[in-house]
């Protein structure tokens, strides 16, 4: 009986220690469990919080890929222009989305908030912002592909290749020297790595924009065609230096037109020797051969000697009502012109204006 008695107790315990280590681990893998789930869990918070925190910017900034579409090149701009979270998870992130092999050109915004993966979608996509292109103030088409390619992607070479093209120039109803009418100086909206050949589209859409049947009718009415308007506005804004100038210039040349007159106009004889720069015309000057020399050739040069700005165009296609067929420059120098009836007013303007350039030793 004693012996069953201690079997029994030993049975007891051993099941009894048994259960106790089944508990134990049990406690432990619970532990262990519990403990690699909450470094998970941080591990996770972490990540998460790299990988979606706003990029903190006061204003909005712009990354630019050219044609070369390097990913390198790319991530040294955002490194560059904004502080990433982190480095490492962009370029993770970047290579999971693969994004290194589909870089696409353009011009893209970087806003205020943004996560790295709504970056990499944005340049992933190609959704790029437009540039707000705007052009003024151009005499040659070197000067228009210049400030064109200092906008846009495209470089000046390429622009100028275009614009020098005659079939080009042709295929848009223009010559070598009208293709510059059609560039009507205004802002905008493009994207910055717009090629070539689909702004010079765009330039057209918005020249048939520009010359309305208002516009049209008013040229008709004035005897001349769009071309020519052009033209005259050119004269008149390299003419006059103020644009409340600008009408009474153009009613005076489109007075000695209308009277068979030629035009003499100094700016096209500057633009004829190649000189916009030139103080004083002399008779030398007067004597050049060539179609823009309004004092040797009747009527209108056969294009614009400049691109004309809409307010010279608009005032020449409504220009003051008088009688004026001379102008000189002010002996002032203002740039300001005395207008005249007369040849005898006009010669008297002409020699306190020749006076004035002597006093300062301007020949």
């Amino acid at each position: 009986m004693l012996f069953l008695c201690v079997s029994n107790y030993k049975a007891f315990k051993n099941e009894l220690m048994e259960q106790l280590k089944k508990r134990n681990r049990k406690r432990i893998f619970i532990w262990i469990a519990s403990i690699t789930l909450l470094l998970m869990v941080a591990i996770a918070a972490f990540l998460y919080s790299l990988v979606f925190k706003p990029i903190d910017l006061t204003e909005e900034v712009y990354i630019y890929i050219d044609e070369e579409r390097d990913y390198e090149t790319v991530v040294d701009q955002l490194k560059e222009k904004v502080e990433l979270p982190n480095e490492d998870v962009f370029r993770l992130l970047a290579d999971r989305m693969n994004y290194p092999n589909m870089v696409k050109t353009g011009r893209y915004a970087i806003e205020d908030g943004m996560t790295m993966p709504d970056l990499i979608r944005a340049l992933r996509s190609g959704s790029q912002v437009p540039i707000n292109l705007t052009f003024n103030n151009i005499r040659t088409m070197e000067n228009l592909a210049g400030r064109l390619s200092s906008q846009l992607m495209a470089d000046s070479i390429s622009i100028l290749d275009v614009l020098n093209d005659t079939s080009v120039a042709a295929k848009y109803g223009f010559n070598e020297q009208t293709f510059g009418s059609m560039f009507i100086p205004n802002t905008y909206e493009v994207y910055w790595d717009t090629n070539v050949e689909s702004l010079i589209e765009r330039m057209k859409r918005e020249y048939d924009s520009f010359w309305n049947t208002e516009r049209r009718a008013k040229a008709e009415k004035l005897g001349l065609t769009p071309l020519e308007v052009t033209t005259l506005a050119s004269i008149v804004e390299e003419e006059a230096t103020y644009a409340d100038e600008y009408p009474i210039v153009a009613g005076l040349y489109i007075n000695r037109l209308n009277r068979g007159m030629r035009l003499e106009a100094d700016p096209t004889v500057k633009f004829a020797v190649g000189d916009a720069t030139l103080r004083r015309i002399l008779f030398k000057h007067l004597e050049v051969e060539s179609p823009y020399n309004t004092y040797k050739i009747d009527g209108l040069p056969p294009g614009p000697i400049r691109i004309p700005s809409t307010s010279a165009i608009n005032a020449t296609l409504s220009p003051a009502q008088h009688n004026y067929i001379f102008m000189c420059a002010k002996d002032d120098l203002s740039g300001r012109h005395n207008f005249a009836v007369t040849h005898a007013e006009h010669a008297r303007n002409a020699r306190a204006y020749q006076k004035a350039l002597n006093e300062r030793g301007i020949y």
